[in-house]
């Protein structure tokens, strides 16, 4: 990425840093909230379904927002962890990458739901009847047959992490070097005048880094599927 200034590399340098950091978060309690959705019932289920996908139907700065009232310095989680441990997430990197992660939580969510929905459930049966336990059959069949779909929801959140803006900018504001992220860059970009040039360079990289991602993400849930096919 030839010509790029140093402020310029820095916007890029945080949006992976960010997207990558938004998925190493929430990728663990998305894969436990895609299984307890796809294999229990329980009550509260359906309004369970509904705040995970309500990332996706709301508008960002909305998410943006209520991550402020709740982890800002005076809210009920960011009060204490700003006053007992010293940890102040709003207008910080990690704060940057918290409303990333909220926002692309549910991609991974439906990408290892629909993995698990796909199982044949006899499998992980015939297992139990060998005397295999819960842990022994999630570790050793469930777990493998659903990675392409948590290596598809994790690279896709990802490839969306590195376009997130409402939330980011309503959370963690638009700081050089500490939370302005490409979208928040391209965005500063254009209220700049003579400013065209930057936003396009920086929107040719986003729009590279994303179609990228969306292909890998691909590539890898097709290469797991013809592994697991051919181990079957």
């Amino acid at each position: 990425m030839p010509g790029l200034t140093a402020e310029e590399w820095t916007a890029v340098r945080l949006s992976l840093e960010v997207a990558s950091r938004s998925v190493l978060v929430s990728l663990g309690p998305a894969v436990l909230v895609a299984w307890l959705l796809a294999r229990r019932r329980f009550p509260g289920r359906m309004l369970l379904d509904a705040l995970v996908h309500l990332p996706l139907v709301v508008p960002p700065v909305v998410v943006g927002w209520g991550l402020l009232m709740l982890f800002g310095i005076r809210g009920p989680i960011g009060a204490p962890l700003h006053d007992w441990f010293g940890v102040r997430l709003v207008f910080t990197t990690e704060g940057a990458a918290l409303a990333t992660a909220v926002m692309s939580f549910p991609l991974i969510v439906r990408a290892v739901r629909l993995s698990l929905e796909t199982l044949d459930p006899g499998l992980e049966a015939a297992a139990q009847t060998l005397g295999a336990g819960a842990a022994d059959r999630f570790l050793t069949i469930t777990l493998p047959l659903m990675s392409p779909g948590i290596l598809a929801g994790a690279v896709t959140a990802f490839a969306a992490g590195l376009g997130e803006f409402g939330a980011v900018i309503t959370f963690a504001s638009n700081i050089p070097g500490e939370t302005q992220t490409l979208p928040l860059a391209i965005y500063t970009a254009t209220q700049i005048p003579g400013g065209e040039a930057v936003a396009a360079r920086l929107a040719g990289i986003s729009f590279g880094l994303a179609v990228l991602g969306l292909l890998l993400a691909e590539a890898i849930a097709r290469r797991m599927r013809r592994l697991l096919g051919h181990a079957a």
